[in-house]
């Protein structure tokens, strides 16, 4: 099949594309490069360097590559920045992914997969683990821009035949992410820790995420090419909490400092994990690494680009 990655150059994005290609798709690449890095692409695929909020230059990519999939994962993430600049998270992540879906329509692409967020579109779980059909109440500009998109796909599908998967992903982690970016905590960590720095955990650490390797995630994007119509949690159902985290990396990186705690981040959520259950069923994904065995990988990568 012929596949257009979006943020094929970034962490999650780069990791899909490589899955792609050894399963023998023809992939493209579309990345403007905010926070993905040449380094992560796939020498296999075709890349254009292309901002989504341009309909005009990814009018030719559509052009070129006649499209029958696309895997969309570009997209601003911090959710921190959303709420200092909701304005532009709203122009790439509502804006940009309407230019692909009307590209997308044009075209005759047979399916679009779009990169959601289960760790910020439900907001404060009203119960645990959380499932597709809980409340939406995001609490930040970055979750309501994630979920605003999963309307459209249900116009378009309703509308045009325009099939769909919206993945709702968890906490990810794993090799390529950025510490020094938009990052999560594993990676923020891992890096400290491999340059004998100091780390700090915001509150008291007990806070709970939902804490999915990349590879499982690539995985499911794979699985959506083929299977499934709608929105699917990806996650493993287990809740696992900031200390845990960092005394599993401790372990692995062979780290010798205390953690330092800091005051709690503003709005953050106490708890969120997510149930897949409806993903097992219908696109017979489920992870398959587990959460130490995935950070020990993560430690090692990192290591070896020093």
């Amino acid at each position: 099949m012929r596949i257009l990655v979006t943020g094929g150059a970034g962490f999650i994005g780069s990791h899909i594309v490589d899955l792609f290609i050894a399963a023998g798709h023809h992939v493209a690449v579309v990345d403007n490069l905010h926070t993905g890095k040449l380094s992560n692409l796939n020498p296999q695929a075709v890349f254009y360097q292309v901002d989504i909020r341009d309909p005009e230059a990814l009018a030719e990519v559509f052009r070129r590559e006649q499209p029958e999939i696309i895997s969309h994962q570009a997209a601003l993430a911090d959710v921190r920045g959303s709420l200092q600049d909701p304005a532009t998270y709203a122009q790439v992540n509502i804006v940009g992914s309407i230019h692909l879906l009307e590209l997308a329509r044009q075209h005759g692409v047979r399916k679009f997969i779009y990169a959601s967020t289960g760790g910020a579109v439900y907001g404060e779980p009203e119960f645990l683990p959380v499932t597709e059909d809980h409340p939406i109440n995001p609490l930040d500009p970055y979750g309501a821009s994630k979920h605003a998109v999963e309307h459209y796909l249900f116009l378009y599908r309703h509308n045009y035949g325009l099939d769909y998967v919206s993945l709702r992903y968890p906490n990810v982690y794993g090799p390529r992410q950025d510490p020094m970016g938009e990052a999560g905590v594993v990676a923020i960590f891992t890096g400290r820790m491999l340059a004998g720095q100091p780390c700090t955990i915001n509150g008291d650490g007990q806070q709970q995420r939902d804490f999915t390797y990349v590879a499982d995630i690539a995985r499911a994007n794979l699985l959506a090419a083929e299977r499934g119509s709608g929105i699917y949690n990806i996650g493993s159902g287990i809740g696992t909490d900031v200390n845990t985290i960092f005394a599993l990396l401790k372990e692995a990186a062979g780290y010798t400092l205390p953690p330092v705690y800091g005051p709690p981040k503003l709005g953050e959520v106490r708890r969120t994990y997510l149930d897949a259950t409806k993903a097992q069923r219908e696109l017979g994904w489920q992870p398959e690494v587990p959460v130490a065995e995935g950070l020990r990988r993560t430690v090692e990568y990192f290591r070896s680009l020093s």
